[in-house]
């Protein structure tokens, strides 16, 4: 068997494929991703044994440019040609194609899928992007929703105009080059009748629609046994828990801004700070000996030792925080992070910061909350709650339907 896993984004869009691969290469299968071109992608592929074939520029270098919104349409275009061109050629002699990540990236490998012939399954990480009544969609830059609209279901039919707006165009002259018919509907094509849905059903509960079968795996997960750092586990032993404080795949403008306020609230709680580089750069502010800034690292093994995590509301992070049964702060800064900090907050395990751009109250005010032993203990009962083989689960469930819908072999 072999599968084809495709995916546009940042280090949360890479990761659960990650742990998807390394399932499914245990099932016997034999697996290749298609994603950005980013030194880090390749290096955590490389490390489980999956080749990876490059899509188009940069993650990093495309999420810090900032295109003004009048430049989605011309970006979309970019990402569509990019699944195109490299896709056409990795899909060779694969069974399945596993579809996620920015959707106009979406839409394109399901394209290829469809041209030729392939099995395809369409995933996203957070339930934000699939049409439902009991909850909203998420606004494109430049496309705000009329505050006067408050129904649900008005909304996303406004959000499928958006979509094709921004997206149609490019994806119907892309799927022409190849022989395609046009695609009247772009996000319920990329959608389609069956949608995976790769999170917690504690974390990211579901509530069922008729207008499509959700299949919800849990979250995909790769077990990290890598140790920690020396230095940093030095660091850790010589005090008490410190406060884990990083953005992740986050730019942050403002960066060195939010590393002195960051540092400044932990320190008004009295903890010490393990500070994550992260794309933002964040750095120490000063030559404080309670301050020690990491790269890369096991977080699966970092964050139970920490007292609290602030963090940017990313999915795979929100998850890791979770599992681990330490409380959080999250500081949503775009998309679906406002979702997941409101997730913390209703089940009482951290705060849920107002606002993407933290002052030094707001953050010690957040933090006060996070770090009670109310909150702690909630962290701890919920983390007993999370699933671990949602990986392991879509990796089965993929291989036994492809196998399913082959055709038999010729006596």
């Amino acid at each position: 068997m072999r599968v084809l896993l495709s995916t546009y984004g940042s280090r949360g869009d890479i990761e659960p494929m990650v742990g998807l691969a390394v399932q499914l290469r245990a099932l016997g299968a034999e697996v290749r991703v298609c994603a950005p071109p980013d030194e880090d992608f390749a290096q955590r592929l490389a490390g489980v044994g999956v080749p990876l074939v490059p899509v188009g520029r940069s993650a990093r270098a495309l999420t810090k440019a900032a295109p003004p919104a009048s430049d989605l349409p011309s970006r979309a275009a970019e990402l569509i040609a990019g699944q195109f061109d490299a896709l056409i050629s990795a899909a060779e002699g694969c069974d399945v194609l596993v579809a996620t990540g920015m959707l106009p990236a979406a839409a394109g490998a399901l394209s290829v899928a469809e041209k030729l012939g392939m099995r395809s399954v369409s995933v996203t990480f957070q339930q934000l992007t699939l049409p439902s009544p009991h909850h909203l969609p998420l606004a494109y830059p430049g496309r705000p929703f009329p505050p006067e609209v408050t129904d649900n279901r008005v909304l996303w039919e406004l959000d499928a105009q958006s979509i094709n707006a921004l997206f149609g165009a490019a994806l119907n002259t892309n799927r022409a080059s190849i022989g395609l018919p046009p695609v009247d509907d772009v996000r319920d094509y990329v959608i389609g009748d069956r949608p995976w849905l790769a999170t917690d059903p504690v974390l990211d509960p579901w509530q069922p629609t008729p207008d499509f079968d959700v299949v919800q795996t849990g979250a995909w997960i790769v077990p990290d046994h890598n140790p920690l750092p020396a230095d940093l586990l030095a660091f850790l032993d010589a005090g008490t828990p410190p406060v884990h404080v990083g953005f992740g795949s986050m730019p942050l403008r403002a960066s060195a801004d939010i590393a002195q306020v960051a540092i400044d609230a932990v320190r008004a709680q009295g903890h010490r700070v393990v500070l994550a580089r992260g794309w933002a750069d964040l750095d120490r502010v000063d030559g404080g000996d309670d301050c020690f800034v990491i790269g890369e690292v096991n977080q699966q093994a970092l964050f139970p030792r920490m007292a609290a995590v602030v963090h940017h509301g990313g999915a795979g992070t929100t998850t890791t925080a979770t599992r681990a049964g330490t409380p959080q702060v999250v500081v949503p800064q775009a998309t679906d992070q406002p979702y997941w900090a409101r997730r913390v907050a209703d089940l009482g395990i951290g705060a849920a910061h107002d606002g993407p751009t933290p002052t030094v109250e707001s953050l010690s005010a957040a933090l006060e909350t996070a770090l009670t032993p109310e909150t702690g203990g909630r962290a701890e009962a919920v983390a007993g709650r999370i699933r671990t083989d949602g990986a392991e689960m879509a990796a089965k469930l993929l291989l036994d339907e492809v196998r399913r819908e082959r055709p038999p072999m010729p006596a």
